[in-house]
């Protein structure tokens, strides 16, 4: 079996002996999937295995899908340099991650005040949200598919009050994406940082909050012990979508069979990742709810208000980058007014019908 040499600039710091090309014998592939998650976080990393042994499983094992962790076989913001240059085959992770490579990236996780989990499932199942996503990953030598969401996502975890916009000046706030362009703009200090840092961060002062996702994810990483103030909602990604990106020549080179057990294994990796995130997140809340110590607030519609002028500027300038940004950012305004009108008389007047006081079981 030959060697990949190592590729020189990538800044990957992994032996060239350690990243073979993807084994075949006798009609077995062994492949890589490299994630920016910590190896333990639920939710997140196990939704990783989940879909690598699904892809293993339904293949009936032609396709063999080792899982690594960030900072197992690459750091966690090397995954996409890693599989865009042959190195791995698949990163798990979260299209936001990889803004610095395009900003437009950020779209096919959420943007702020975007989509809702399942308005971006409708977006790119079936409102040409797709076909942009692959026009824009295979510039980078990448297929990429949804994989997961988190749900509804938290504001973030605060060491201090969040009591007006101008709290947020000098405020050092971990947020990736354009959520941290509109935070900038009020004069925050954001940094961003893998998940794994994040804590550590908090605890010696170098940051003041940080977003993470939502109550099981936020008390697995251990967040409630590292700061008080837990606020809601979080307008930078209401519902995150998780991604499966496969490296494209690998994809040019699968069957239109393994091909379909790979887009079949994240479909289903998609929907049972958001079942998972609402049923643990409800039971955590309750936890949390219960937790003295703990402070849940909510954001103060005055600096909804300002957060969400300032996110519209920044979309509009991320819009502005080249034509394929200016396409992918009308596609998803526009799905998103057609959702916004049904949202409103469809789970909107719901919601707002079921938190009605009445009797009920």
């Amino acid at each position: 079996m030959k060697r990949r040499s190592f590729i020189t600039g990538t800044g990957l710091g992994i032996a060239a002996a350690a990243l073979s090309r993807p084994a075949i014998a006798q009609g077995v592939r062994e492949l890589k999937m490299v994630t920016i998650w910590p190896k333990t976080l639920p939710g997140l990393q196990s939704g990783a295995e989940r879909v690598a042994q699904s892809i293993t499983t339904l293949s009936g094992g032609r396709l063999q899908v080792k899982v690594f962790g960030a900072g197992q076989l690459v750091g966690a913001m090397e995954s996409f340099d890693a599989v865009a240059s042959g190195v791995a085959d698949f990163y798990h992770g979260s299209e936001i991650t990889w803004a610095g490579k395009s900003s437009t990236f950020s779209y096919f996780c959420n943007v702020p005040f975007g989509l809702t989990a399942s308005e971006i499932n409708a977006w790119v199942y079936f409102g040409g949200g797709q076909a942009l996503w692959d026009e824009l990953s295979a510039r980078f030598g990448l297929k990429a598919f949804l994989c997961g969401n988190t749900g509804a996502q938290m504001g973030g975890w605060f060491t201090k009050e969040l009591t007006s916009v101008e709290a947020f000046k000098g405020l050092r706030y971990r947020m990736p994406g354009p959520g941290g362009e509109v935070l900038q703009r009020l004069g925050a200090v954001v940094v961003t940082l893998p998940a794994g840092e994040i804590i550590p961060s908090l605890q010696s002062g170098a940051i003041d909050a940080s977003e993470f996702v939502g109550p099981w994810l936020d008390m697995a990483l251990g967040l409630h012990k590292a700061a008080k103030f837990y606020y809601y909602p979080g307008f930078h990604e209401p519902g995150a979508a998780i991604s499966l990106a496969v490296s494209k020549k690998l994809w040019d080179s699968l069957g239109s069979t393994e091909r379909s057990i790979i887009e079949s294994a994240a479909a289903a990796e998609n929907d049972r990742s958001l079942a998972e995130f609402n049923a643990n997140n409800a039971r955590s809340l309750g936890t949390l709810v219960q937790d003295p110590a703990i402070q849940i607030r909510k954001v103060d519609d005055g600096i909804l208000q300002t957060l969400g002028k300032l996110s519209g500027e920044v979309l509009v300038e991320i819009s502005r980058k080249d034509d394929l940004a200016r396409r992918v950012h009308e596609s998803y305004l526009n799905f998103r007014t057609s959702a916004l009108g049904w949202g409103d008389i469809s789970e909107r007047a719901f919601l707002n019908a079921r938190a009605l006081k009445f009797p009920y079981g």
